[in-house]
Order: structure tokens, then C-alpha cells, then sequence
């Protein structure tokens, strides 16, 4: 029997996506439950995520969470990206920059907007991201740590 993981999302892309990468040998549940985040780094918001939600399912859990951290800002907004979107939106972003010359950021889950070989990640098919994809590489680190739990 395949171990399960409860990947907590509300997003059917990327409950797609995870699935095709992990199954059949890992069982991927949906579990778009809503977790209180905290206010921290990018790793104190996801562990809190992911422990808060593993306490409210009960089992194992896989969160994911977005970041943009522009090198000009220090790093804002980072994991706080949400609600910098939902107060000034991309253009209120933009005008953040515009007096930097430094334009270049640290991003997580931001596939529409950066490009590999002359493509966004959002232009690629499902089968050619997932070769070269953050999330795709996560997630083998996630499957050879079942495979290896798995023989003990």
C-alpha cells in the first residue's frame, strides 16, 4: 500500500501538479484547510503552517507557501506577499523598485513571471516544468525520504 501525504491547498494547479510528481507511489490527499500564519521568515511561517495543519488532519501534511523576496528591500516582502499584493497590487510593487537599480529577487512559486530557456514556467507544459521545477525537486527529496523509510 502507498504511504499517504495530505497536501494542504486550495489550488487545483498545484494539486495537479504534486499528484502527477508523486503518484503512484506516494497517495496525494487534498486538504484545502485555512492555517493561521505567523509572522517570521519564510521557514518559521511554513513549519508553523505545516505543524498547525498536521495537528488539525491528524497525519502527515505538505504545505507550500509563496515568497518574493526582492534583493533591493532586504528580502520584503518575502512570505508576506500576499499582502502586499492585496494592499498595492503588482504595480504598487513595481513602484517599490523603480528608484532601485537592483531589480533581481529570491521567488518561491512565482512561475508566471520568471523565465528558463526564453519560457516561463507558466508557458511550459505540465511534463516539461515538472523536470526542471523547485517543486519537482522538493518533492524527489520527498520520495526517496518515503522509499527510504519504507525499507526500514
Amino acid at each position: 500500500m502507498a504511504p499517504c501525504i495530505n497536501f494542504v491547498t486550495g489550488n487545483s494547479n498545484k494539486l495537479r501538479e504534486v499528484k502527477a510528481i508523486l503518484e503512484p507511489g506516494i497517495e496525494v490527499r487534498s486538504n484545502p484547510i485555512d492555517v493561521e500564519e505567523v509572522q517570521g521568515s519564510i521557514e518559521e511561517v511554513t513549519e508553523s503552517k505545516c505543524r498547525r495543519a498536521a495537528e488539525l488532519v491528524n497525519g502527515p501534511v505538505l504545505v507550500e507557501d509563496t515568497a518574493l523576496c526582492f534583493n533591493a528591500l532586504a528580502g520584503l516582502p518575502g512570505p508576506y506577499i500576499k499582502w502586499f499584493l492585496a494592499g498595492i497590487g503588482h504595480e504598487g510593487l513595481n513602484n517599490l523598485l523603480a528608484a532601485y537599480a537592483d531589480k533581481s529577487a529570491e521567488a518561491v512559486c512565482w512561475d508566471p513571471i520568471f523565465e528558463h530557456d526564453g519560457k516561463t514556467f507558466a508557458e511550459m507544459d505540465g511534463a516539461e516544468k515538472n523536470k526542471i521545477s523547485h517543486r519537482s525537486r522538493a518533492l524527489e527529496k520527498l520520495r526517496q525520504w518515503f522509499e527510504g523509510e519504507r525499507q526500514h
